[in-house]
Order: C-alpha cells, then structure tokens, then sequence
C-alpha cells in the first residue's frame, strides 16, 4: 500500500467528521426529534409546511365542531322540546365540558403518547361521535319529517334515543376537547422556540379557527335554522373526517417532543418532598443553591433528556427543601422511592412555574364568563331583534361573523401596525427592546375592551326595549330595532379574544410553561373558559332568583322583552372589572420573575 493509500481512511474519517458536524447544524436545538425518534433536521422536518398542515387541520375540525355547537341550544329547544332554560344549561355544562376534556388530552399527550397521537386518537374518537350524532339525528330524532324548524318542533323521543343523542354530543365533547390544546403545541413545536415565529403562528392558528367558526355560523347556522339538521351534522361529520385524512398524511413532516412522564406523580413527589424536610435546617439563600441537587441526565426524573434544565429561582423557598441535599441523601437511594425525598431542582422549577401562572389563570376565569355570553345571551338577544333586511332573514346565531371578521381583522392590524409602532415607541426609550406589547399587557388591553363590549350590549338593550315597548309591549320579537345593532358588541368582543381570549392566553401560557408541559399551559386558557361557562350558568341562576324576588319575570325571562337583559349586562361589566385584581397579580408574576430569571425576556405591565 502506497503513502497515499494510507492515507485515504484519514481522509474519510475527515470527510465524515465534517458532514456529521455539518448534520448536527442542521438539527434543531430545542429536543425535538422526527417520527422515527431521531434528531429533527430542519430541512426535512417542521417549518411552514408542517405548520401550514396544521392550520389546514385546526380550521375543518373548528368547522366540525361549531357546526354542532354554534345552534345546539335552537336544537335542544325545538328537536327535543326543551325550555329555555334546560337548553341553556344543556349546552353550557356540554361547553363546559369539552374544556374539561382538555384536560384528559394533556394528561395523556405530556405523560405518555405526545402530542402527535394523541391528536390522531382523540380526532377519531370526535368522528365516531359526529357519525353517531348524524345517524342518531337522520334516523330517530327528526320525527315527523321536516320538523325542527321555527314553525314545526319535533315529536316526543324515547330514553334510549335521548341518551344515544347524549353519549353522541359528548364523544365529540371528547375528541374536541382532547385534541385543541394538543394541535396548538403541535403546531408551536414545529419552529425553533428560540425565534418569534411561533408566536405569530399562534395569530395564524386562531385565524384558521375562526374561518371554520365563520362557515358554520353562516352556511351551517342557516341550513340548520331551516330545520336541515342532519345535512348540517353530516357536513360537520365529512370535515372531521378530512381533517383526520390530511394530519396522518403530514405525519413524516412533523417534529415531535417526547412524553416527560405523569406531571402529577412529579408535581405530588416536590410536594411530598418538601414537607418531609420541613424541620430540616437549610442554608439561607442565595447559598442554599449550591447544595440543591442537580440531576445529570442519565437521571433527569422531571422530564425526558430532550427537556432544557431550569435554574434555580427565588420565590416559593419552601420548595427547594425537596431538592436540598442531607446527609441522608447522600447515602444513596436508588430507584423511584427516592424521588419522593429528593428531586432535582429542575423538577422543584416545573413546580414553581405552574404555581405563578394560577393567579393569572383565576383572573382569565372571570372574562371566560363574559365570553360565554356571546354564544348564548346574545343570540337570545339577536332573536328578540328584527332580523331580516331587504327580505333576507339573518339567522340570529350567524351574528358571530362579525366577531370573527373583527378578529381576522385586529390579527392583521396588530401584527402589521399596533405591534411595529409599539417596538418603535419601546424603542426610543430603549434601544435594546426589540419587542412591543408582552403577553400580560396585550391581556390587560383585552379585558378593557371587554368590559366595553358589554357597556355597548347593554346600551344596545336599553334602545331595544324601549322599541319594544313602543311597538307591542306584550309580543316576543317584535321589536323594530334591526339586529345590526348588535355589531359594535361582537367586533369589540373579536378584538378582546385577539389581545387575551385566545392568542394571548395561549402566547403566554405557552411560553411560561417548562418544556415537560407545553400542552397544559395551552389547557390553561381552554379551562378558564370552561370554568367560566360553568361560573356562568351558576350567575345566570342566582341573579334570575334573586331578581324575580323583586320583578316578577326576572332579568331574563323567556319573553326578553318583560325582562331587564340590560342590567345583566351592566353587571357583567362591573365583574370584568377584576383589572385591578389582574394587574395585580401581573406585576407580583413580572416581579417574582424578574427576581429569578427564569424566562427567555422580561414581562411587563
């Protein structure tokens, strides 16, 4: 062999050293990893394309979803013969309900599937529920035919029927519920976390959203208003099933984040850590660091290897005791029996993330409430209105196009005008800020609005009763105020969820939580809705027994035109007032993170 023989495997050890460098630059670096569990390459894997798919699949199960709930009360009250109020409460514990479900996709998603099957598993369990529901409605429910429009409500139905329609309703309760906040992390993991892309996709994501919420608040509210409820259902069913079809055919483009394991068992062994050292004598901060346990990753038990490592933060002392390191420790305890008296401090940080976003969570709760109002009370008010216009009758429900309109709109004009002057005004003070509004200001904004959106529901029923009253004091809808009115509550209700409903809230929570649970912080602004349907239907019982004590009918009687919906409104108003409460809790969160510094860029309010 020749010199330049022995030389060739150095040269192509050389070779392949510099392509495997090259590789390892081309990886992502925040732990995410292809469908075969290998190193996601960025090329190959996530970007707009995986990004633009999931967007595609967020709009048609929007488009499912809305098209069964967005006249599920007009359901209730004329295929099942339901009063007013059973309808109401029917429709909000099933609202409720589905962001309850949100909760059991994230349990599963962050401890055991990821997030990429439990969005298939819990998309096919909502198909079988709308396929059931189109079936249970096609065949037993509309009975006579063509019943369930304004003038022909339905028969009577068996239990059997009733409970069939039931278990169909709350399967797709299910599946949507279980899958929302899973697609939403999905989508954010398929940008480096270390840009800002991911926050403009979460603008994007709620856009797709609304496209689906304005087809069925349009097309399917109209058809299924003229009483064609099983083609509405069956549309609702072939659109789930395409969004199913169109997910597991991106699946070799996405980036996957491994399950960490059951966040409950790790939230519960800091806990129970904690207090078993409760007597024993720590260091004082900031030396106590030094001797908190920092665990290597061939034994990282807070969350897989991929997960990034926090550092120790001030705040909630009492915590570090379980990651605080005694001589008994030091004996070694091998296997899980030792997590629950030592726990690495990044497992004790998880804990103290979720800790300070609940005050902030509580305080979304109360806007949820007013959120909730738009899906039920002002449809009820809409229908007491005039709603037709040049011979055209405008189903009351379809109303919330202009909500989605306004949201669509304030997206743009946030991201391509309030958002650049805020960095330029930041900027003039500042030179380092390279970003405008944070996440707790744009939901402080959000709130303001909200509270003008029901000052302006509740003017807009003042000038309708008095029409009312003009006009037939004792007849229901007839009312000659025109029911486009109601616009400037629903654009200042789409500008509201822009800034804190729904792209702050998932912005924020997002963001603050630890890479172990990505998805609950989306749970987070799902269940805040949740708890304020259910903080709502309790309202609207306590003020209807407390009013109808001093005025027969009630704030809200089934005839709206002998009751006070105004004064709800106005009362509504008043409990959004919690801004004083919210700021608060803003700047403890700013404040406590500032002192630990734990995340990429400071909050401000």
């Amino acid at each position: 062999m020749n010199r330049d023989d022995q030389s060739l495997p150095c040269i192509l050890q050389e070779k392949f050293e510099e392509e495997e460098e090259t590789a390892d630059c081309l990886t992502t670096l925040d732990g995410t990893v292809d469908e075969k569990g290998r190193h996601a390459i960025k090329a190959k894997t996530g970007g707009w394309i995986a990004g633009a798919i999931v967007l595609m699949t967020q709009g048609l199960p929007t488009l499912a979803y809305f098209g069964v709930g967005v006249n599920l009360l007009l359901f209730m009250r004329r295929v099942l013969g339901q009063n007013h109020a059973e309808a109401a409460n029917s429709v909000s514990n099933w609202t409720g309900t589905v962001y309850i479900f949100s909760l059991v996709g994230v349990f599963m998603s962050d401890s055991y599937w990821g997030r990429y099957k439990t969005c298939a598993i819990f998309q096919v369990i909502s198909v079988l529920g709308l396929v059931s529901l189109s079936v249970s409605c096609y065949k037993f429910l509309l009975r006579p035919r063509g019943c369930g429009d304004q003038q022909n409500p339905c028969g009577s139905h068996s239990r059997l029927e009733i409970s069939f329609f039931y278990l169909s309703i709350y399967l797709v309760a299910l599946g949507n519920g279980g899958y929302q906040p899973n697609i939403a992390t999905l989508g954010a993991d398929q940008f480096d976390q270390e840009g800002q892309v991911e926050v403009a996709f979460f603008s994007y994501f709620y856009l797709a959203q609304c496209l689906g919420m304005l087809f069925s608040s349009t097309m399917l509210s109209y058809f299924e208003d003229k009483g064609m409820w099983a083609l509405g259902f069956w549309v609702s069913t072939g659109s789930a099933l395409a969004a199913l079809v169109l997910f597991l055919a991106g699946s070799t483009r996405y980036r996957h984040v491994k399950p960490s394991g059951n966040p409950l068992s790790r939230f519960c062994q800091v806990i129970v850590a904690a207090i078993r050292k409760c007597k024993v004598h720590m260091p004082p901060l900031p030396d106590a660091p030094d001797g908190l346990y920092q665990a290597t990753d061939g034994h990282n038990s807070s969350a897989n290897n991929s997960s990034r490592k926090i550092i120790h933060t001030h705040g909630f002392e009492f915590l570090d005791r379980a990651a605080y390191i005694t001589p008994r420790d030091l004996q070694g305890q091998e296997g899980s029996s030792g997590l629950w008296r030592l726990c690495p401090i990044s497992q004790v940080e998880e804990v103290k993330c979720v800790l300070r976003l609940l005050p902030i969570w509580i305080c979304t709760t109360i806007y949820s409430v007013v959120f909730a109002q738009m899906a039920f009370l002002f449809v009820e008010q809409g229908a007491a209105m005039t709603t037709t216009f040049s011979g055209f009758h405008f189903p009351p429900a379809s109303m919330s196009s202009f909500d989605i309109v306004s949201v669509a709109t304030f997206i743009f004009l946030y991201r391509w005008i309030l958002d650049p002057l805020a960095i330029w005004l930041r900027r003039k003070k500042t030179e380092s800020i390279s970003k405008g509004l944070t996440e707790l200001q744009r939901m402080g904004i959000g709130l303001v609005i909200a509270v003008l959106a029901m000052i302006s529901a509740g003017i807009v029923e003042c000038y309708r009763l008095k029409h009312a009253q003009k006009s037939c004091t004792n007849c229901h809808g007839s009312s000659s105020l025109s029911i486009f009115w109601q616009v400037p509550q629903y654009a200042f209700m789409g500008a509201s969820k822009v800034l804190f409903m729904y792209v702050g809230q998932l912005e924020f929570f997002k963001a603050q939580a630890p890479d172990g649970l990505k998805s609950f912080g989306s749970a987070l602004s799902m269940t805040s809705i949740s708890l304020g349907n259910y903080v709502s239907s309790l309202l609207v019982t306590v003020v209807m027994k407390i009013s109808e004590k001093h005025h027969i009918p009630g704030w809200i009687p089934g005839n709206l035109d002998k009751g006070h919906l105004n004064r709800f409104y106005f009362l509504l108003a008043a409990l959004v007032a919690d801004l004083v409460v919210y700021i608060t809790c803003a700047k403890w969160y700013k404040n406590d993170i500032k002192q630990g510094g734990t995340v990429k860029e400071e909050l401000e309010i």
